[in-house]
């Protein structure tokens, strides 16, 4: 992974074979940020995404076996405590430019992936919601 400091902001440049969600938070952890949002494309491999059901407050999980493109990768960093929670949300595109959706849980990198992170000057912060069981942003 390349980071670089460009004024506010951070671009950052995965390389071939990094785990996307753990270098998002290393690269987050690196800068000493208090909380960040990203966006970002290229390419990932072996993704497993998630569709959260409301009425059973779980998420369905699908591996995504091969290459796709990412025509949307962005989400936001914040603690929840003392865990680091990277929120991700990807659409991605297969061979045939069919798409699909949802929360990114892993994946790794067989190319590039071209990310820029927005720091927040304050703490980004989560805290648990009991009425969906998710840990939601706290404004």
């Amino acid at each position: 992974m390349k980071v670089k400091k460009f004024g506010s902001f951070c671009v950052i440049r995965l390389q071939k074979g990094e785990e996307i969600i753990a270098s998002l938070r290393d690269a987050f952890e690196r800068k000493k940020l208090k909380g960040a949002f990203f966006f970002g494309l290229g390419v990932g491999e072996n993704l497993v995404l998630g569709y959260f059901d409301a009425d059973k407050q779980i998420y369905i999980k699908k591996l995504f076996a091969g290459e796709y493109e990412f025509t949307s990768l962005a989400g936001n960093i914040a603690r929840a405590g003392e865990e680091l929670i990277v929120h991700c949300h990807v659409t991605i595109t297969n061979s045939e430019f069919h798409a699909f959706g949802g929360h990114l849980f892993q994946g790794t990198v067989p190319a590039t992936c071209e990310i820029i992170m927005l720091p927040l000057r304050r703490a980004l912060r989560r805290k648990l919601d009991t009425s969906t069981g998710l840990k939601l942003l706290d404004t």
